[in-house]
This record gives structure tokens, sequence and C-alpha cells, in this order.
């Protein structure tokens, strides 16, 4: 009979995890994964096969990374991100494979809620804003508003989302509400804000 508490998190036997790595409860790593030391993972959060963490990245809570996903040091995942199949991080601006340029890297910021369709490229230094939508396939290259909706290579706003997900329609006053959970949003100096009741 064993002592050995159970592991409060799932990791696939196929997947590594390296010393100096913090794990939340009920998070899953599932095959072929590693998780670099000094990254912090938060609670709820489910990881694919074939990622790649770290090292020395912190990801929030509930967070949903998808297949074949590699998060380099200089990425900053906030709570409830959702990370497409395939999509890609850049760390560095103009990479030589004959320059090291650790120390080159740019931070690169994923805010609350954000969601990054699969094939998307998300250029580093730049920051994607509270819920905001980047269709599959967009080249992120540029600062992303919050609730802002992004399609293109490179990307280009096409229009608002809600904390659903849903295309916003603003009336005369400039007032949208998702029929989905009726929260109501306020575009204003072209910026969206979620107006709480």
């Amino acid at each position: 009979m064993s002592n050995e508490k159970p592991s409060p998190f799932f990791l696939h036997p196929s997947s590594f995890l390296d010393d100096g790595v913090t794990i939340g409860n009920n998070t899953k790593i599932w095959h072929f994964s590693h998780i670099l030391s000094g990254s912090n993972i938060g609670e709820n959060c489910s990881f694919g096969q074939n990622c790649v963490v770290g090292p020395k990245v912190n990801i929030g809570n509930g967070v949903k990374v998808q297949n074949n996903i590699s998060i380099y040091e200089g990425v900053e995942v906030e709570d409830d991100v959702f990370l497409g199949p395939s999509m890609v991080f850049t760390n560095v601006t103009n990479p030589r494979a004959f320059i090291v340029r650790r120390e080159e890297f740019k931070k690169t910021i994923m805010k609350k809620g954000c969601s990054i369709g699969a094939n998307a490229t998300v250029v580093c230094g730049n920051t994607i804003g509270r819920y905001a939508l980047v269709g599959a396939g967009s080249v992120i290259n540029k600062d992303v508003k919050d609730f802002a909706l992004m399609v293109g290579v490179p990307a280009r706003q096409i229009g608002w989302v809600s904390v659903a997900g849903n295309r916003l329609e603003f009336d005369e006053n400039n007032i949208a509400i998702d029929s989905f959970d009726n929260t109501k949003y306020k575009l204003q100096n072209d910026e969206v804000t979620l107006i709480e009741e």
C-alpha cells in the first residue's frame, strides 16, 4: 500500500515535466508535451498533444491550449485564454540561426478571455486585448483592442465581439446587447467596454 498522494493534475506518461514547475489542480497535459523549468500553469487548464511551455512562462487559470503549440519565454497568458491548434508565437523580430538573441525576447501578452484561431501567428511584442477574437490563419503584427474581431494577413479589425465571442451590432446609442447572455456593451472613442449592471 502506497502512502503517495495522488497528483492534483494529470500528466500523460509520454510528456515531460522539468524541475521547478508548478501546475494547478485539475490541469491536464496530454501526449508528447514538455513543460520547461520555471513555468507556472494555473488550475483547470488543458494542453493538447505536442505542446511546449517555457522556460519561465506564466499561464493563468482555465486556459485551453490545443495541439502543436509552443509557448516561449516572454509570452504571458492570462485566465480563460483559448489557443487554437497549431497557432504560433514568435519571440524575436529578426531571427538568425547563427546569432543568439535570447536577451532580445519580446514580451507578448494574451489578456483574459481572448481566443486565437487555428494556424494564426502572433508576432512577438504585441498584446491581445481582453476577449478579443483572432480568426484562423491571421497574422497579428500590432496590439489588438479589447473585444476586437481580427482577420487576415496582416490582421485587420472587422468588428467587435462579446465575452461569449458573438459579433456585436451597435444601435444608434452605440449600445449592443448579446442575446446569448444579455451582456451589454458600449462603443465609445473606438473602444468597447462591458457595461456592468
